[in-house]
């Protein structure tokens, strides 16, 4: 949930939220680095960065292999969340859609309902497992996690997500009623949907943006949906209860993408042994290993690997001159320019730079094209570097570093203060503080928001 669009956009319309800013605080929330799902909320509830947690993404190379990779999951995650403190400590909790939530983990005194990365109802996804037909009876017969939003076929995903939404919110008012606890979250993947599948369709300033489309609304319908939910939802927490609303990360406008391993072979990095002339993933290709200094990943961002003597099976890349290939490939990269001729504007980094300690199955370099507005296009074989399609399936938006921070505590007018400068990793130790739990004591080192304490009263 992106701040232009609640705060600057629609705030005015959606009356619940609207009172929550005006008596609460608000303001963007900084998301890690990569700003995605997965790890952004990991960061958020166990207060570590993605190296220290290991994950930089949904999809990770396995190891030094040039082909295997495995899809992140709550197995990959080491560190104890928000509630699994609590749990410790004889403390209650209800957590629903928490990613990475499956498998689902047992925590003995947490009600958890596993995310959207759940393959199937038939499989166990709540904690305790005998809760499962529960939520399944709360949710109206059927639990939604998540809907198939690259599509073309709008109509459909539109209801299917509207739906997907108000059972969730079903689930929460029968949890909130129903289950002892001192610490609830529940996440909305819903959001990330809309603006994916929608962008472009709301937003007048989207490359492909039409006017008087017959989605030009769906925005303000669904924010307004939402903010009705919410109505019903925060009553049931009770009068002695802090309420936050945040996001993981921002939503903005997609350019396009940019074929990273294109460039790649066009700089002689990357050498196919037959010329590919058709767009086909990078994994489909036969590659002259022994001829290949660097590849890359797609998506949001772009992982870029190299190919190391000792370390690839057919590595070319002298260890000793690692170091010297990164930074002459990242100079390279920061004069990329887009489809116009302008030079865009690119981050190039290293995790181990990036975050001090960098755990796990890391890319050597980590880049952003033109401040994420294109993302990275894997696939090889297109006529251009640029494409105007996502590469993957349909999708309107890219991600940006700024999510929302919303705060509310009943019988207290905050007046709408303005919190400035708020991190994703500060909201666990903020969160444990408010709880009466020591943060350091438990391992969490980072600074809190100081304005979400004094609001509290604490």
């Amino acid at each position: 949930m992106p701040p232009e669009i609640l705060f600057d956009k629609l705030m005015d319309r959606l009356p619940n939220l609207r009172k929550m800013y005006r008596e609460g605080l608000h303001g963007r929330l900084r998301t890690c680095d990569p700003p995605i799902t997965v790890p952004a909320w990991m960061v958020m509830m166990t207060g570590k960065n993605p190296g220290e947690l290991g994950i930089y993404g949904f999809k990770h190379r396995r190891g030094p292999s040039y082909s295997e990779g495995y899809i992140v999951t709550s197995v990959n995650v080491h560190e104890k969340t928000v509630w699994e403190v609590l749990s410790d400590k004889g403390r209650r909790s209800i957590v629903l859609g928490v990613p990475p939530g499956y498998p689902v983990k047992h925590v003995a005194n947490a009600s958890t309902v596993s995310c959207f990365l759940t393959p199937s109802s038939d499989r166990p996804f709540t904690n305790p497992e005998e809760m499962k037909e529960e939520v399944i009876k709360a949710a109206g017969g059927k639990y939604v996690f998540d809907v198939t939003f690259r599509t073309e076929n709008r109509a459909d995903l539109k209801r299917e997500l509207f739906e997907m939404t108000e059972r969730r919110f079903d689930l929460a008012e029968h949890m909130a009623k129903t289950k002892p606890w001192e610490f609830f979250m529940m996440h909305e993947i819903g959001f990330d949907r809309l603006h994916h599948a929608f962008w472009k369709f709301f937003d007048p300033n989207h490359p492909k943006y039409v006017k008087g489309n017959e989605y030009e609304g769906i925005d303000l319908e669904y924010y307004a949906m939402v903010d009705a939910r919410i109505g019903r939802l925060v009553p049931l927490f009770g009068e002695d209860c802090t309420t936050f609303i945040v996001s993981d990360h921002g939503s903005k406008a997609m350019k396009g993408g940019f074929c990273v391993n294109q460039w790649l072979e066009q700089e002689g990095y990357l050498t196919f042994k037959k010329k590919v002339d058709q767009p086909v993933e990078l994994d489909k290709t036969e590659i002259d290993w022994g001829k290949t200094k660097a590849w890359g990943w797609g998506g949001y961002y772009a992982r870029i690997f190299f190919n190391v003597k000792g370390r690839e099976a057919q590595g070319v890349v002298k260890p000793s001159e690692l170091e010297e290939e990164k930074r002459r490939l990242a100079e390279r990269i920061s004069k990329i320019r887009d489809n116009t001729g302008r030079t865009m504007k690119n981050w190039t980094t290293e995790p181990g730079k990036l975050y001090g300690t960098a755990i796990g199955d890391k890319p050597d370099l980590m880049v952003y094209f033109d401040d994420l507005d294109w993302r990275s296009a894997g696939t090889v074989g297109h006529d251009s570097l640029y494409l105007f399609e996502n590469d993957t399936g349909p999708d309107d938006s890219v991600h940006s570093m700024d999510g929302i921070f919303m705060m509310v505590r009943p019988g207290r007018d905050l007046g709408g203060k303005e919190v400035v400068g708020a991190r994703v990793e500060e909201m666990a130790p903020t969160l444990l503080t408010l709880l009466g739990v020591d943060p350091k004591e438990e391992g969490f080192d980072g600074k809190m928001i100081g304005e979400a304490l004094e609001g509290a009263g604490r």
